[in-house]
């Protein structure tokens, strides 16, 4: 989670040198598949696996919510991006409670509300939010759908092999973007910041796949909120951005939200 903070951090800062957000989304998936493909291989059984609806699908949710949240941090805060970011877990508790029959309970069902309080208090909706909070909750919702689409399937195939897959439908679904936007004239500087955003935000998603592999998406999804930490403390050594005390309260409630949920889980595992 913190690795997807670093490269969401490389794409802020690429945006503040001028490069469209929506180019530094392509950018990274193009690259991140690129450096990905020796690695993860494609073998010749698994072509016809490229044409499930659930690969394909899973691509395209990633690579809208990148898009969205790479929008949102071009004229928002990092914490606060990331703050309205957090409608994913509900979206995902939902999803994976209604598709992959995961239980529901009270208790969970209101902590995940208690983060949504956090949500709103983050976003202020009608109080001045920036028009990057709405692509910050867009890149939620995507994120969420996402999430539980990688539980469904991260059993049923390698985990190299959907790292490979959704960044090459996610590049794929962007495509037109270099065709439509210019390119900006590389420096070695926003050449290494177009490589970390890709490697952190694909190894980050790794790592995610093996812990779907191992747990189910209710109880991966709030691990999510420790993304908050990272952003507040990148956002601050980066850009000097700092939530305002609302804002900051809303952040401690939805951390305070995930963390709960992890210590429920946890007492429900060993039941």
């Amino acid at each position: 989670m913190t690795l997807i903070v670093l490269g969401d951090t490389a794409g802020k800062a690429l945006t503040q040198h001028g490069v469209p957000p929506l180019y530094v989304a392509w950018a990274r998936f193009t690259l991140g598949a690129l450096i990905a493909l020796p690695f993860c291989g494609l073998r010749r059984a698994e072509l016809p696996l490229l044409t499930h609806r659930k690969i394909i699908l899973r691509g395209l949710l990633i690579g809208s919510g990148v898009a969205c949240i790479v929008t949102a941090l071009s004229t928002e805060p990092l914490a606060d991006v990331f703050g309205a970011f957090f409608v994913g877990p509900i979206v995902s508790y939902i999803l994976a409670a209604l598709f992959l029959r995961e239980p529901i309970t009270r208790w969970r069902s209101a902590l995940l509300a208690m983060g949504f309080a956090g949500v709103l208090l983050v976003v202020k909706p009608g109080f001045g939010a920036g028009p990057g909070m709405v692509f910050a909750l867009l890149a939620g919702v995507f994120y969420g759908a996402f999430l539980a689409m990688t539980r469904a399937v991260a059993g049923q195939y390698r985990p190299r092999f959907l790292i490979l897959t959704q960044l090459g439908y996610a590049a794929a679904l962007l495509m037109p973007v270099p065709v439509l936007l210019s390119a900006p004239a590389l420096t070695p500087w926003l050449t290494l910041l177009f490589v970390v955003s890709a490697l952190c935000s694909a190894g980050g998603n790794l790592f995610l796949v093996w812990a779907n592999r191992q747990a189910p998406a209710s109880v991966i999804a709030p691990l999510i909120y420790t993304q908050l930490i990272a952003a507040t403390i990148l956002g601050w050594l980066a850009f000097g951005d700092w939530p305002d005390a609302v804002a900051f309260a809303g952040l401690a409630v939805i951390f305070l939200s995930g963390i709960l949920s992890l210590r429920a889980a946890g007492r429900e595992g060993r039941r």
